[in-house]
Parts: C-alpha cells; sequence; structure tokens
C-alpha cells in the first residue's frame, strides 16, 4: 500500500525531480516506510511505500523490469499475486522479490491491459513502456484505490490524492462550480469531476493510456457491475452453501500480510461476520470501535452507540480489543486535519471514520472493513421499495432521483446557488442521476430488474463515495483498509444472486397502491431488518442470532441531536457569519433560512449541515 505521483511533460520537457520529490512529499503520510524517484526523459515517477508485503527492499518502487524497459508505481494489494506469479513463470518470467508489485509488473509486460481482469484486488497505477513512450494508468474494478489526474498547458500530473498535484506550480486551485452543485444535490459526486477546477478521478474499472509522441490521452473501461436475475435460480440452500464458500475464501484471500492485521467491529452483521472468520485464522487479533456520548441524544439517535453490542463480539471471537468514545467537540476538533486530508467531501458525516482509522493505525497497518456487504447484498430496502413498481425507464429515474436529492431539492437549488447561477443553469442533476446507467435502461420489465438497477446504481455511486473517503482517512494514519466483500468472486456471485435471496418483502411491496390515501413510509419503507437475507441465513453459523436478526444501523454520530445543543456555537460561528467563504458561491439568506428549519426542530437538516460545515473547511483550506 502506497503513495504514487508523477508527471508527463507532452511538449517533451524533462520532468523536474525537485518537483516530483515536492509532489511524493506530499503524500508522505501513505508511505512512511519508503520512497523512490524515476526520471525519463519527460515521464516521473514518485513513490510513497508502506510495506505491508515483502518488507525487504525487493520491493522497492519505482519497480523497472530486468530489461528496463518497463516501470511501474504502484498502490494497493494484489491477493491472488501468488497464482498469477505461478502462471507468468509458466511462460518464463523471472522473479527476485516476494512482492507482488513485481508480479503486476511482469503481468502488465505479458498481457498488457488484458492483465487487469485477472488481478483480484484493490490497485491504482502507473506503468511506463520507455521504448514505445506510452504510459497507462488503471483502477481497480470497484474504485477502492484512488488516481487523480489533471493536464494543465501539456503537462500531465497525477497522483494517489489532489495533494500530489497542488504541489506541482503548473496547478492554480479553484472550485469547480458545477461538481459543488452535483454535491450539494446528492452529497456525492456521481461524475469524474472533484471540486477543484479541471482535476478529474479516474473512473473504477478504468484505465488511461496516454502516447507521448503524438499527446493523445484516451480513457476505455474494462469492467463494470451487472446485477441481473439468473435464468434458472437455484434452491436457497444452495445459495447459502456457496455464499459461505466465497465469503470464507475471500476473507483468508485478504489475510496474506507480512504485519498484523486487526479489523473494525461495531454490533453489526458485516463486520461481525467478517471478524468471526478472521480470528479463526488470527489468534489475538485486533479489534476496534468507535463509539459516542449519547448524554445529549434524544430519539432514534439513543441508538447509535454500539460499544456494547462490539464487546459481546470481541468476547465471542476473542479478540483484543480497543475502542473510543466521541463527543460533539471531536468534530470541530478535527475539521481542519480531516478536510485537508478528506480532500472534498463525500458521502455520510465522515469525521467518525477519521477516529476509528486513528486508533486502528496506533496498533497496525493493515484493518479489514465490512464496506461492501449492503450494496451488493441488499442492505438498504427502504431504498429499493421507492422504486420497484414503474411504467418505464423514465418513470423510475423520476422516482429514484427524487428519493437521492439527499441535501437540496431541485425547487431549491437556483436560490441556493444564486450567486453562480449563471455559471451552473446548465447543469441538469436529472441527467447527471440518469448518466450514471449504461446498458441497463433497455432490460426493465420486472420489479426485480429494477431493484437490480438499484443495486447497480448505488454500486457504482454510494459505495463509490464510501470507499473514497474510507481510503483517504485511513492512509492518513498510514494504514491500509481491507475489504473482503469486494473479492472479485464473491461480487461475481453476489451479482447473480435473486432479488429473492437479498429482499424478503418484495412482493408485498409491490402490491403497494401508491394512491392509497395514508403514510406508507413506515409500512413499507423501514424495515431495515428486510435486507440481505443470504447474509443473515448463512452467518447464523458463525454469529449470534441476535446479530443476524438485528436491524441495519450506519455509523453514524448523533449529529441532529449535536447541532442544535452542544455543537450550536461551532455552527452558529460557521453558517451564520456572514463573511463565510461560501457565501461567495451559495446564497447567504437561502442557507441560514434552511438551518433555522433545523434549529427550530422543523426539519432534520444534518446532512445539509454537515456538508456546509465541510464545505467552508473547504474554502478555507484550499482557495487561495
Amino acid at each position: 500500500m502506497c503513495g504514487i505521483a508523477g508527471v508527463l511533460n507532452l511538449r517533451g520537457e524533462p520532468a523536474s525531480q525537485v518537483l516530483l520529490q515536492r509532489m511524493g512529499a506530499a503524500l508522505a503520510h501513505r508511505g512512511p516506510d519508503g520512497e523512490g524517484l524515476f526520471v525519463d526523459g519527460p515521464l516521473g515517477f514518485s513513490h510513497r511505500r508502506l510495506s505491508i508485503i515483502d518488507l525487504t527492499s525487493g520491493g522497492h518502487q519505482p519497480m523497472l523490469s530486468s530489461d528496463t524497459r518497463f516501470v511501474l508505481s504502484y498502490n494497493g494489494e494484489i491477493y491472488n499475486f501468488q497464482e498469477l506469479r505461478l502462471e507468468l513463470e509458466a511462460v518464463g518470467h523471472q522473479f527476485h522479490s516476494r512482492s507482488d508489485t513485481e508480479v503486476l509488473l511482469n503481468a502488465l509486460i505479458e498481457w498488457g491491459v488484458d492483465a487487469l481482469p485477472r488481478l483480484n484486488g484493490m490497485f491504482a497505477f502507473s506503468f511506463w513502456d520507455k521504448r514505445e513512450r506510452v504510459l497507462i494508468l488503471g483502477r481497480d474494478r470497484y474504485g477502492i484505490k484512488p488516481l487523480y489526474w489533471t493536464e494543465q498547458n501539456g503537462t500531465l500530473l497525477f497522483g494517489s490524492e489532489v495533494k500530489a498535484i497542488l504541489a506541482h506550480p503548473s496547478y492554480r486551485v479553484s472550485l469547480d462550480k458545477e461538481a459543488l452543485l452535483e454535491y450539494f444535490t446528492f452529497q456525492n459526486l456521481f461524475t469524474d469531476r472533484t471540486l477543484f477546477e479541471g482535476v478529474r478521478l479516474l473512473p473504477p474499472g478504468s484505465i488511461m493510456r496516454v502516447d507521448a509522441d503524438d499527446r493523445t490521452m484516451a480513457t476505455s473501461r474494462y469492467w463494470d457491475f451487472c446485477f441481473e436475475e439468473p435464468e434458472s435460480p437455484r434452491g436457497q440452500q444452495e445459495y447459502v452453501e456457496e455464499f459461505d464458500r466465497l465469503f470464507q475464501q475471500a476473507v483468508n484471500r485478504q489475510l496474506v500480510s507480512d504485519v498484523d492485521i486487526g479489523a473494525y467491529l461495531s454490533g453489526g452483521l458485516d463486520s461481525g461476520s467478517i471478524t468471526a472468520l478472521a480470528a479463526r485464522q488470527l489468534p489475538y487479533m485486533k479489534t476496534f470501535t468507535a463509539g459516542f456520548d449519547l448524554n445529549s441524544a434524544s430519539g432514534v439517535e439513543l441508538g447509535y452507540d454500539e460499544r456494547e453490542k462490539a464487546e459481546h463480539m470481541s468476547y465471542l471471537f476473542k479478540t483484543e480489543h480497543y475502542e473510543m468514545v466521541l463527543k460533539a467537540g471531536d468534530m470541530e476538533r478535527v475539521m481542519p486535519r480531516l478536510t485537508r486530508h478528506l480532500e472534498e467531501p463525500r458521502v455520510g458525516q465522515s469525521y467518525p471514520n477519521f477516529y476509528a482509522a486513528q486508533l486502528a493505525g496506533k496498533f497496525g497497518k493493515v484493518v479489514l472493513s465490512g464496506a461492501g456487504g449492503d450494496e451488493l447484498f441488499g442492505g438498504y430496502p427502504w431504498r429499493y421499495y421507492r422504486a420497484v413498481v414503474n411504467d418505464d425507464f423514465e418513470h423510475y429515474i423520476d422516482k429514484y432521483y427524487s428519493f437521492w436529492q439527499r441535501l437540496i431539492p431541485n425547487t431549491a437549488i437556483q436560490q441556493v446557488f444564486k450567486p453562480i447561477w449563471s455559471d451552473v443553469k446548465h447543469v441538469w442533476t436529472r441527467d447527471i442521476f440518469r448518466d450514471v446507467f449504461t446498458v441497463h435502461g433497455n432490460h426493465l420489465a420486472r420489479p426485480e430488474d429494477y431493484v437490480n438497477h438499484s443495486l447497480y446504481f448505488e454500486s457504482k455511486t454510494f459505495l463509490h463515495g464510501l470507499l473514497v473517503v474510507e481510503d483517504k482517512l485511513s492512509m492518513a494514519h498510514g494504514l491500509e483498509t481491507r475489504l473482503p466483500f469486494l473479492d472479485n468472486d464473491l461480487v461475481d456471485f453476489a451479482m447473480r444472486v435473486p432479488v429473492s435471496q437479498k429482499l424478503g418483502n418484495l412482493a408485498e411491496v409491490v402490491r403497494i397502491n401508491e394512491n392509497e390515501p395514508g403514510d406508507k413510509t413506515e409500512k413499507y419503507y423501514q424495515n431495515t431488518r428486510d435486507g440481505k437475507l443470504l447474509l443473515r441465513n448463512a452467518m447464523r453459523r458463525y454469529v449470534p442470532e441476535e446479530v443476524t436478526s438485528r436491524a441495519k444501523q450506519g455509523f453514524s454520530a448523533p449529529d441532529a441531536s449535536w447541532f442544535k445543543g452542544e455543537s450550536i456555537d461551532y455552527l452558529r460561528r460557521t453558517v451564520f457569519n456572514d463573511r463565510a467563504r461560501m457565501y461567495e458561491f451559495m446564497d447567504r439568506k437561502t442557507i441560514q433560512g434552511l438551518v433555522t428549519q433545523h434549529l427550530n426542530g422543523e426539519k432534520n437538516r444534518r446532512l445539509l449541515i454537515w456538508s456546509l460545515l465541510s464545505f467552508e473547511q473547504w474554502c478555507q483550506t484550499f482557495l487561495p
């Protein structure tokens, strides 16, 4: 696990070692164990290393091929590297280390970009062919490892984080106003834009090919999600047994390491299942939980602290358990550091994740996480059920788009962004939403098809946002997060599991008469025990019944209460400060009015408030 950065001067000027060192230094937190540079005329790589596999100098990067023609700078882990190594040795490749880096280097030499579908793991890499003068940038299937790039006046800059690009004098920071509109609609970015004007995030499952001689750049996708109903479904027990086999295989694959491995452990099914299986292989495994002080919480937030449930599972699985308690003031305290590392806000209120990674990072370099289980196996039934009966694809888009306007609805966008409206009025966020879908729009005949459509959408957007956050916040502490649910074989299986094995009450929801009087939300849309049926059934042999039957609960602080209580002064100093930087782009009176609705108890706007606080800190941190 590492940090990569690089430069390709398309006009031919030699790459500067001084600037490359500066770009690498901006990523020092990602790789405190080593650094390296490579320069070949206009091309330069800068690398920071976090040693996980083969701790010797044999894993040093950038890594050159034995004939010195090819160079690789890579961030990630390839879990099937030993199998690939055997294949490569069979066709004549020789190895001088035990590292997965050398396997990836030789795989790209042998198979070119056709190597990427063979890789089971997480990665972002830059690969240079000195003879052909071609640069390849690549990113893993799901987008676990980020890779940013920009082209500025004939100079291509790229890196694991935007900070590497900011360290180069060719880039000058300004706000991407269209990205701002996108973020404040979805609390996420569905396109490849970032809040930094001109900086793009290479899409998951994609490669970029750059020819230094003819100065061309082309991006293509080598993999995409495809959830679909099987033509001949099997029985429930067969799915349970196959899931059990693949899940054990996924966890065991991701235990390969030359350093200790820990795990996040909440009170939930996903992290509990991973810990249960991993603890069988790792004696005295360490587990980590972040909880919350609930003295000033109220309502549903009184159940947000999962420490007691996590402690019980730690007792059952015999782990060495550590936990911390977050209080209202911790959000304000961490916001400057969080913003520098996160670089731009994404889904959710991410500061608890920062503290959890900080805790885990004190005890090791690798931690297992349960991310991905919900998106693959139907963990959010109250979302899918809102758009399972539709006239056609466009009707589905209208219904699901309406639900996913998480911060500012369409009716308020023009007023909120009045200071910059002339610059963004051409942006249609419904089109951004619709454009997430590719070939799936013509294959919708049953409610199950629409559910699979929703699973596709959330894996492409919500999950990707979570992965970007997880990478930044773990690597801020020199910590590698591994995600067993995103094992290739397990994902391929999950996409073929019928919806009936994931959701329990789909048939009942389909019969809803949307025109009937009364509120249907409580009855149909809030049964959080109705999802992940296959996972619940399979994991009963490993975790207690109270865990497999427990309602879904996210990892969130009781901020709705804190914003009206202990954090109100911080909120007022930021949002009700007429000189706040965000009001260069947003209408002050409109924003303050929306926040006042939360303070008066009229609307729960905790997500909007968090996003406003984050954006203001972003402006103060990055804008000149």
